[in-house]
């Protein structure tokens, strides 16, 4: 299974991606094999030489009763230093950020993607669009 933010290529053009754990509490792990999660306007921060995790939305686990963790609460993630630095050296040059683009299962583990980002202007936004729906038409001509 995987959750995916679609808006995070709408929004941004994706230089790197990097894969990363989570540190879950509780009932959250259930939650996110159910589905139950939102990646829209969750960022990475990186402070004291750890990455962090800001604003995913994890909903509370309908049997998980007092086990249940705060929804929006900023959670750790792991990476080794050598690329918590490289992430932070990036983010320094004015114009990136760090967004995660989806959460998914390996080996059993929920990872969550990466994604070195630069904000795309609204006038780049326009021209994807104009260029998906040029290529709808040519393939609506070439099925006729």
């Amino acid at each position: 299974m995987e959750i995916k933010n679609r808006r995070v290529y709408y929004d941004y053009s994706i230089e790197e991606t990097y894969e990363a754990g989570m540190v879950l509490k509780g009932t959250e792990i259930k939650s996110i094999r159910k589905g139950s999660v939102d990646l829209r306007d969750s960022y990475i921060h990186i402070k004291n030489q750890e990455a962090f995790i800001i604003n995913m939305y994890i909903a509370k686990y309908e049997e998980g009763n007092q086990f249940n963790e705060e929804e929006r609460r900023t959670r750790k993630l792991l990476l080794k230093k050598t690329e918590i630095r490289k992430l932070e050296e990036k983010t320094n040059v004015e114009g990136y950020t760090l967004v995660p683009i989806k959460i998914y299962f390996k080996n059993r583990r929920a990872k969550v993607l990466i994604g070195v980002a630069l904000g795309k202007k609204t006038y780049d936004k326009r021209e994807v669009i104009k260029q998906r729906d040029l290529a709808r038409e040519a393939r609506k001509e070439a099925k006729l």
